[in-house]
């Protein structure tokens, strides 16, 4: 992606919270918090904040065993990262 695409992307996108979605997408598997935050370079805190709004809005589902806590897309959020995926490829 091109840094002009990047910057027209974010017009449309807060690139956080759309990098997290896509990130998701990318790894099939549950992932944790803290690796998403180091992904999308932002604070674990911002992140947490970030994926229980998407939580809310029904995009991904958290699965806590034991300490542990892991987040994967929903059918929802699958459809939702794929469609940011191709409108950045367009852009």
């Amino acid at each position: 992606m091109t840094k002009k695409s990047k910057e027209i992307f974010e017009v449309f996108f807060r690139r956080k919270p759309a990098m997290i979605l896509v990130a998701l997408r990318k790894n099939t598997k549950s992932r944790y918090g803290s690796v998403l935050a180091k992904e999308v370079d932002c604070t674990y805190s911002h992140a947490v904040k970030i994926l229980q709004e998407m939580e809310k809005a029904n995009l991904v589902d958290f699965d806590k065993q034991g300490r542990i806590k892991t987040i994967k897309l929903t059918e929802s959020g699958e459809r939702v990262a794929e469609h940011i995926e191709r409108i950045q490829e367009l852009l």
